[in-house]
């Protein structure tokens, strides 16, 4: 038991690692990058994480993105970071839920969608859903706890996040999950 212990948190700390390597150079690309799309990338490790090892590594993965989150979102001052932070002007208990939950289940519903079509189809399926959590859970919290923002205009923000982000997010998660899962599971055994 103490061997499985070991090696869970092995992993956990390993993908957290590549987690904040992925934050950071992602975060000092899309500060310069000149096109207005700006995906987020540090939920592609709690995707692989969730298909290769179990939902609870996965969870507790998300469970850490969404901890990144809201640090980012405390120091780095942003129009939006009340989204994200209660710890700014604005934010809210609900901007914890809209931070951390639907990170935490961005490492569950992969893991049993992969459960359900466990082929080279389902990796694609499984990445796009992983994605896809992340995207409808937190624009549904922004849009439930959130609704008065921009004078009750939220719908032109989530409109304008769906047709940009969300899309180019689902194509490099179904991407990265169906080239690198099949090559980490060999790597496993």
């Amino acid at each position: 038991m103490n061997h499985r212990k070991s090696a869970d948190i092995s992993r956990i700390a390993i993908f957290f690692a590549i987690m904040l390597v992925i934050h950071f150079v992602s975060s000092l690309v899309f500060n310069i990058w000149p096109i207005p799309i700006k995906p987020t990338l540090v939920h592609i490790p709690v995707i692989i994480a969730s298909v290769l090892y179990s939902p609870r590594i996965g969870a507790i993965l998300g469970g850490l993105m969404g901890i990144i989150s809201v640090i980012t979102n405390t120091i780095i001052l942003l129009p939006t970071n009340y989204l994200f932070s209660p710890f700014v002007d604005h934010g809210t208990f609900a901007s914890l839920i809209i931070a951390i939950i639907p990170r935490i289940l961005i490492g569950i519903t992969p893991y049993y969608c992969y459960k359900l079509i466990p082929n080279q189809f389902g990796l694609i399926v499984s990445g796009i859903i992983g994605s896809l959590t992340n995207t409808i859970f937190v624009l549904s919290g922004i849009f439930i706890f959130f609704a008065t923002v921009f004078d009750g205009n939220i719908k032109a923000l989530l409109t304008a996040i769906i047709s940009s982000n969300a899309i180019v997010e689902m194509i490099i998660s179904a991407i990265i999950t169906f080239v690198l899962i099949p090559t980490l599971s060999r790597l496993k055994r």
